[in-house]
C-alpha cells in the first residue's frame, strides 16, 4: 500500500487532496498541517500536527511514516504580505520545502510542489513550461527558488504551477471567487480590474493533477490552470451571472488604481496541453467550475 504525506492540509488545496484521497483504498494517507487540529476531525482522518519550517519535525515525522510521496500544498500566498515580511515568507516558502527535500531523500519518496504564475513577469503571456521565469515580486521570487531548489535536488519531484485558484473548503482564506460571492451577496459594491488575465483555476483540478503525477509517474513541470482566458472583471461578472447576484455592484478599475505592495503579473496565463496530454487532464471551463463551487456552497449551507 502506498504512503501519501499531505502538508498543508487543513488549506484549500490540502482539504481538497484529503478529502479526494479519503475515497481510495489504495494509500495510506496521512494529513499534516501547522494548526493542532484537523477540519475533518469528525470524519477520523489520520492527522499530525506538523510545521514544515522545524527541521526535525520534518525529519522525525516522515522517518516514522515512511512516504511514497510528499504532496506539498503549504505556504504562504498574500503576495502583499509577502512583500514586507520578507523573512517569514522564505521560511514558509523556501526553507519548509527544503526540509521536506531532505525528508524525500531520506526515505526516497517523491516530492509533489505546488507554484505559480507569479514566477513570470506577466509581460507576455499565455506561458508554457519552456519559458523563463523572471518574477516582479517578492511572493514569485521565493517561488522560483523554492522551484529551484526542487528542480537541483536529485530527488523524484512534480512541480506544478498553478494561477487564480479558486474553490470552497472549511474555515479557508477567502479566495477571489469567494470573495466576489461574499461581498455581492452582502450588497457591497467592489472594485475588480480588467487588466490582470489568467486562467481562473478550480480547486478540484489542481488536486486530481496532483494526484494524477504520482500514479502516472510523471515529473518535471506542469502548468494547471482552467480552459479559458479572461481578466479579474470577466471572471467577476461570469461569478455574479452563476450565483444570480447583481453584476452592476463589480465596478471595472485597473491595477495602478489599488496602489498595492507589490506589483501583479498583468497579461498572464497557462498555456496546458503538456498536462492535458501527460497527465490526462480535462480543465473545467469557468462556468463549470464556478457551478460546481455553487453546488458546493450550498451542500455545506454557505448560499
Amino acid at each position: 500500500m502506498k504512503r501519501i504525506l499531505i502538508c498543508g492540509a487543513n488549506g484549500l488545496l490540502g482539504q481538497r487532496l484529503s478529502l479526494m484521497l479519503s475515497t481510495q483504498t489504495d494509500y495510506e494517507v496521512l494529513n499534516t498541517s501547522i494548526e493542532r487540529s484537523f477540519v475533518f476531525d469528525n470524519i477520523l482522518f489520520d492527522y499530525n500536527q506538523l510545521d514544515i519550517i522545524n527541521r526535525s519535525d520534518v525529519k522525525s515525522l516522515s522517518s516514522s511514516f515512511q512516504p511514497d510521496v510528499i504532496f506539498n500544498a503549504a505556504g504562504v500566498t498574500n503576495v502583499d504580505w509577502c512583500e514586507s515580511n520578507r523573512e517569514e515568507t522564505w521560511k514558509a516558502n523556501v526553507t519548509a520545502v527544503e526540509n521536506l527535500i531532505d525528508a524525500a531523500r531520506k526515505v526516497k519518496a517523491k516530492l509533489v510542489h505546488v507554484s505559480t504564475d507569479y514566477v513570470f513577469n506577466g509581460k507576455n503571456g499565455p506561458y508554457d513550461e519552456e519559458a523563463k521565469p523572471h518574477p516582479i515580486g517578492y511572493y514569485g521570487k521565493s517561488k522560483l527558488a523554492s522551484e529551484n531548489a526542487v528542480r537541483s535536488s536529485e530527488i523524484p519531484y512534480t512541480i506544478l504551477r498553478t494561477i487564480v485558484l479558486y474553490g470552497s473548503g472549511i474555515g479557508v482564506k477567502a479566495n477571489f471567487a469567494l470573495w466576489v460571492i461574499n461581498n455581492l451577496k452582502s450588497g457591497k459594491q467592489i472594485n475588480v480590474v480588467d487588466d490582470q488575465i489568467g486562467n481562473p483555476t478550480y480547486v478540484g483540478d489542481l488536486a486530481l493533477a496532483m494526484i494524477k503525477s504520482f500514479e502516472l509517474n510523471r515529473g518535471g513541470i506542469f502548468h494547471i490552470g482552467g480552459s479559458e482566458q479572461l481578466s479579474r472583471f470577466d471572471f467577476a461578472l461570469q461569478i455574479a451571472d452563476i450565483f444570480n447576484l447583481d453584476a452592476s455592484l463589480i465596478k471595472r478599475i485597473k491595477t495602478g488604481d489599488l496602489h498595492q505592495a507589490s506589483p501583479r503579473p498583468m497579461l498572464s496565463g497557462f498555456i496546458t496541453l503538456k498536462a492535458e496530454t501527460q497527465l490526462g487532464m480535462h480543465f473545467l471551463k469557468v462556468k463549470e467550475g464556478l457551478t460546481l463551487l455553487k453546488h458546493e456552497l450550498q451542500h455545506i449551507g454557505k448560499n
